[in-house]
């Protein structure tokens, strides 16, 4: 399998179970679990065509981490970003003192008068260093980064969760949280 056919199947893959199951006809669980068997040959049907030791490759490579398997590689999920409606079973955590939030800079009028949104999302995604929020924003424009103070919004009652590949995740960071010295 080449690089840009392992691409192809992760945006694939990021699509079916982050936001359209129903493309292919998929059924996910109520945690967004897939049955591997079913997603491939459902896939096909759509011509993207992959082997089982090929979709493990796929989740393996992902830069971002954004699928896993179950402990017998028989189901196998997105780890956040959904924008359908699932329990993510995520786990509560405590933030760091900022985290970061990349956009493009054509956002960021509209985020400093309403803050950062979920828009079709379930959570506001957040990341733990500058570098990985400019990457993010790199791939709306040119980037803008926010930092977000993370440790005052959960010291006033804001949950946050940290999925399994490292995004932080909240439900809205309110203006008053961003850093008011970026320019």
């Amino acid at each position: 399998m080449t690089e840009k056919e392992e691409k192809t199947i992760s945006k694939f893959l990021s699509l079916v179970l982050r936001h359209q199951p129903e493309m292919i006809q998929l059924e996910l669980s109520q945690t967004g679990w897939a049955d591997v068997d079913e997603l491939i040959e459902k896939c096909a049907v759509k011509n993207i065509r992959f082997t089982k030791n090929e979709l493990k490759k796929v989740v393996q490579n992902n830069n971002k981490q954004r699928f896993k398997y179950d402990e017998e590689n028989n189901l196998i999920r997105a780890n956040q970003g959904h924008s359908i409606q699932i329990d993510a079973d995520l786990k509560t955590a405590i933030p760091p003192v900022l985290l970061y939030h990349g956009t493009a800079v054509k956002n960021v009028p509209a985020i400093r008068e309403q803050g950062i949104t979920k828009q079709n999302r379930l959570h506001v995604h957040l990341s733990a260093d500058q570098e990985t929020a400019n990457k993010v924003g790199m791939r709306h424009g040119k980037p803008f980064i926010f930092t977000v103070e993370a440790k005052q919004m959960h010291d006033k009652g804001n949950v946050f969760y940290l999925s399994e590949n490292g995004v932080w995740l909240t439900e809205l960071v309110l203006p008053n949280y961003l850093r008011k010295d970026e320019h």
